[in-house]
């Protein structure tokens, strides 16, 4: 029996489609890039593969911080009007993205994953175990959250 819930992929493609009948540019633009990166993605490495939705949101998280990154670049070059259309693309991508954990949340997984790794070393952990608690808190985070701030919430709890 066939999966009946849409891809992330197919939803791209299928909102592309749309963007084109509406004549929205912008929102066109920007799938067409997400699309070509998702696909330059399966196709980097020694074989071609077809990407899972949680790879496609990873590729999404990246292409949301280099608009980011970009709309600062140009803000502090004075050009405003390239910054503006950098955080509109932005806001395209982030529009497929789970909505970001808030620093609470944030809290809550770095207490968890510190007592997941307290229960196996049967002492609470210490800057030395930061990695094994990173594991845990970036896979309970899964895509919510970027690894600076996954990082800052384990720190200040260690």
């Amino acid at each position: 029996m066939a999966d009946i819930t849409p891809t992330l992929k197919s939803k791209l493609r299928a909102d592309l489609t749309i963007a084109m009948k509406e004549k929205d540019q912008l929102r066109l633009s920007t799938l067409r890039m997400l699309l070509s990166a998702v696909q330059k993605e399966e196709t980097a490495g020694k074989e071609s593969r077809e990407l899972g939705d949680e790879e496609i949101l990873k590729v999404l998280a990246k292409e949301s911080k280099k608009r980011g990154e970009a709309a600062e670049v140009y803000t502090a070059a004075g050009r405003g009007e390239l910054a503006a259309n950098e955080r509109a693309e932005a806001q395209v991508i982030d529009s497929y993205l789970p909505t970001p954990f808030t620093d609470a949340e944030l809290a809550d997984v770095a207490d968890t994953a510190i007592a997941q790794i307290a229960e196996e070393l049967g002492e609470r952990p210490g800057m030395r175990q930061m990695g094994q608690v990173m594991k845990v808190a970036t896979a309970l985070a899964a895509g919510k959250a970027d690894g600076s701030r996954i990082s800052k919430a384990v720190k200040d709890r260690l």
